[in-house]
């Protein structure tokens, strides 16, 4: 009766994994999980998507493309990490805030690689791709610095609809890690799109009145590698505004968090991996490969066997009638990989070369 009576101690103390933490009621956060879910699964498929577009017609032969697919990838890991329930404090809820904030770093790294990159083709007039060993040191290498940080002083913990950094008086360690950089980091990324259009405009100015194609194809390949771009600031500022109001009102008032700003913060939060898939994949040249017939086509590419040439004999041409071919294993070819005519243009994402200007 006595082990009855403590089991059932146990059991009443014992954290839920579905507990709500956070509310009164348990209906909130079962709607901000479902919210949360559903809006990471969206950023799971678009992640998905690229990777797989990247993939199936072999873009990642290109060096622009090899970036957004390091992008795209950690974007899915962390829409994948926003997936998880409520964890108590534990393994499990540490393991989730170092995932996410490992992955919320290293997506805004690859992103400021591919600004750089963009940079380097208007500006310098060159690919940097001789710096893509740097760009993964620094993409992966520094957000696990900064991921493994929080660990000393026992830092991550439940933090709202996720675990993370905890609210118990650590505002500090989210700015210093997280809020602070990313906002300056933001305000740069502003200013070089800006830089970029007017130089790019300034550009386009030098080239009227006259007409080469090469120059013609170069300019148009300028105004769509930043067409689409010139807005991506602003909409990761957006993404990150309510996340950051709903942090300061923690901070504020940990006790007592609003519901429709931890709603927002769960909506915004796994939104990165739809938008990366708007600004980086739906490009034209892209969506056009998006049938059936182009899909299939490239399927068969991708998975082609050896090609075999045959060798005939030509001293007897009736022979040939009835005569399978020989096969010569040293005239035994392998299909290329790489893609067709269309492939070899980089399309929206090519490194251009302006020697013309």
């Amino acid at each position: 009766m006595e082990l009855e009576v403590d089991f059932l101690k146990i059991q009443a103390t014992t954290p839920d994994p579905y507990q709500c933490t956070l509310f009164d009621e348990q209906k909130k956060c079962d709607i901000i999980v479902a919210v949360k879910r559903v809006v990471a699964s969206f950023s799971i498929i678009g992640c998905l998507l690229m990777i797989g577009v990247i993939w199936l017609f072999r873009k990642y032969i290109f060096f622009v493309q090899r970036l957004i697919l390091c992008l795209s990838i950690a974007a899915l890991f962390d829409s994948i990490a926003l997936m998880g329930d409520m964890h108590p404090d534990g393994p499990w809820c540490e393991f989730q805030a170092w995932m996410l904030s490992f992955f919320d770093w290293a997506v805004l790294l690859w992103v400021c690689c591919i600004t750089f990159n963009l940079y380097y083709n208007v500006i310098k007039m060159k690919s940097s791709e001789k710096f893509e060993i740097l760009y993964h040191v620094i993409s992966w290498g520094f957000p696990l610095f900064i991921s493994l940080l929080p660990f000393i002083g026992d830092h991550y913990g439940p933090a709202g609809a996720w675990c993370w950094i905890n609210g118990s008086g650590e505002t500090y360690w989210r700015f210093f890690t997280w809020f602070g950089p990313l906002f300056v980091i933001i305000i740069i990324m502003f200013a070089v799109y800006s830089y970029l259009t007017y130089r790019l405009n300034q550009r386009v100015r030098t080239w009227e009145g006259t007409y080469d194609p090469d120059v013609e194809h170069s300019k148009e390949l300028l105004k769509q590698d930043i067409k689409p771009l010139k807005a991506y600031p602003f909409i990761y500022l957006v993404l990150s505004i309510f996340p950051l109001i709903n942090r300061i009102q923690n901070a504020a008032n940990p006790d007592n968090p609003v519901f429709g700003l931890v709603l927002l913060h769960a909506i915004c939060s796994p939104l990165q991996g739809v938008f990366n898939a708007i600004a980086y994949g739906l490009d034209k040249e892209t969506i056009s490969r998006l049938s059936w017939p182009q899909i299939n086509n490239a399927f068969k590419s991708k998975f082609s066997s050896k090609a075999v040439i045959g060798e005939y004999n030509i001293d007897d041409p009736s022979a040939n009638d009835d005569q399978a071919p020989v096969k010569d294993e040293n005239m035994e070819v392998e299909s290329k990989d790489s893609p067709d005519s269309e492939e070899n243009q980089e399309g929206q994402w090519s490194s251009v070369n302006l020697q013309k200007d």
